[in-house]
């Protein structure tokens, strides 16, 4: 049972790296904010949540565990918060195309 667990860990270690230079990539290349804000959340996030995983499996101590679940809550937490206040601040500053957005539900709040 250790090998399998153990295994499955590996996996999901090498899954975890492979999406967070996934969005690491995306943020570098993406060419507005708004796709660099998706790659900068969704894939990292699943990325970390993927190595805490991988760190849980092969660590398997309860004070690790503990520790690995409370970066992932804050991880979960703080990563859609950031993409917002990113989000908002660059269409008020007139960074984004708003021909990309589908529904543009500040239009009537815009000075």
């Amino acid at each position: 049972m250790r090998v399998v667990l153990d295994w499955l860990g590996a996996l999901a270690l090498v899954a975890g790296a492979l999406l967070s230079l996934a969005a690491g990539i995306g943020v570098l290349r993406f060419p507005s904010v708004l796709d660099r804000m998706h790659a900068a959340t969704k894939p990292q996030v699943l990325g970390v949540l993927l190595l805490l995983l991988g760190l849980a499996l092969r660590l398997r101590t309860p004070a690790d565990l503990g520790m690995i679940l409370l970066v992932g809550v804050f991880q979960l937490a703080t990563a859609p918060v950031a993409a917002q206040m990113i989000g908002r601040a660059a269409y008020r500053s007139g960074r984004i195309d708003r021909e990309q957005l589908g529904t543009d539900e500040l239009a009537d709040r815009r000075k």
